[in-house]
């Protein structure tokens, strides 16, 4: 495999974010470890991860665009995903073993069930996340306790789907051991937290037949697509052939991100140095077509715009706090 051998950038890439488009059965630290050598900087970050079993958009902070992340970790997802209906599994994906075997047929109605369970799915509903997931219980992970042999059951949890939807008619089939099952591309759009595993799950479980999860992709985080990422082996080609990373510059990625604030020289120079500015600058926010809401634990958002110098360049994200428009995150200063 290619991947073993990833050439070393002849220089340190530029800060910003680099969309890639993640191949099946490498894990999304394995891609963080790529692009360091890639991008010759140990300061690479991702804004959220995906399972070895999925492919997609997986969006990557470098230098000092990996302070933005905590911003882009709780952006709205979207997935186009494969529910094969009439067998659960442990894991909820195709790569657990089998548990129950019901079995499914394509029944002139269902369609119309699937369509009902999925609409009953849909909106701000309370998820039990799937067993086998990265939440810890009492300090260990979910699926290293399931994969001891552990029962776990996670206390649901508030999560939004803002679209639900079939894409085309499901396909008849049978299991690698004769059961009859029937396979359901769906596509996604959901809160960040939101299993579509566990979405496989609840659709099974609706239709009386029990249900996983055969192939996801995801397709959007937030503003950004994976039509617009690069996959592994053109990112490998570009740095072997002494090419820059393709990386989104800050400036780009937080008019992309945040509502842009025009700021005079002064105000520029004053929040470089730390110093609040008058509440009423935040209403000179311009939003973008897709803000990111972010989940930030200090509650900046979202309510975070980006203030950008009289020549453009990126000074600092911003927000109201105690009465004053006040930086939550300031960038040194040089050249975008």
């Amino acid at each position: 495999m290619r991947y073993a051998d990833v050439p070393r950038g002849t220089g340190t890439a530029a800060d910003g974010l680099l969309a890639v488009d993640k191949p099946a059965g490498v894990t999304s630290h394995d891609v963080v470890a790529m692009t360091r050598r890639l991008a010759a900087t140990r300061k690479v970050g991702h804004a959220g991860t995906l399972d070895p079993l999925a492919t997609g958009l997986l969006l990557l902070g470098i230098g000092r665009a990996t302070r933005f992340l905590t911003y882009l970790v709780g952006a709205d997802k979207t997935y186009l995903a494969t529910a094969r209906l009439g067998q659960a599994t442990l894991t909820e994906d195709a790569e657990g073993e089998v548990t129950t075997s019901p079995g499914c047929t394509a029944a002139p109605d269902l369609p119309a069930r699937i369509d009902a369970a999925l609409t009953s799915l849909t909106g701000e509903i309370m998820q039990v996340p799937s067993a086998v997931s990265a939440i810890k219980v009492n300090g260990v992970r979910a699926y290293a306790r399931v994969r001891g042999g552990e029962e776990v059951v996670l206390p649901a949890r508030p999560v939004t789907i803002h679209a639900l939807e079939r894409r085309g008619d499901p396909r008849p089939g049978a299991a690698a051991d004769g059961t009859a099952v029937v396979d359901v591309d769906l596509e996604v759009h959901c809160s960040s937290g939101t299993y579509v595993r566990a979405l496989a799950r609840d659709l099974g479980t609706a239709l009386g037949c029990g249900a996983h999860l055969t192939a996801l992709r995801r397709t959007g985080v937030g503003p950004f697509t994976v039509e617009e990422a690069d996959g592994i082996d053109s990112l490998i080609d570009a740095v072997a052939a002494g090419q820059a990373l393709p990386v989104l510059p800050l400036a780009v990625v937080a008019r992309r991100c945040f509502p842009a604030v025009a700021l005079e020289a002064e105000q520029a120079r004053a929040l470089r140095y730390g110093q609040a500015l008058p509440a009423e600058v935040l209403d000179r926010a311009a939003a973008p077509a897709h803000p990111v809401v972010s989940k930030t634990s200090a509650g900046d958002a979202p309510g975070v715009a980006a203030g950008f110098d009289p020549e453009g360049r990126l000074v600092a994200l911003l927000a109201h706090k105690g009465g004053r428009t006040r930086p939550v995150l300031v960038l040194p200063k040089s050249p975008e």
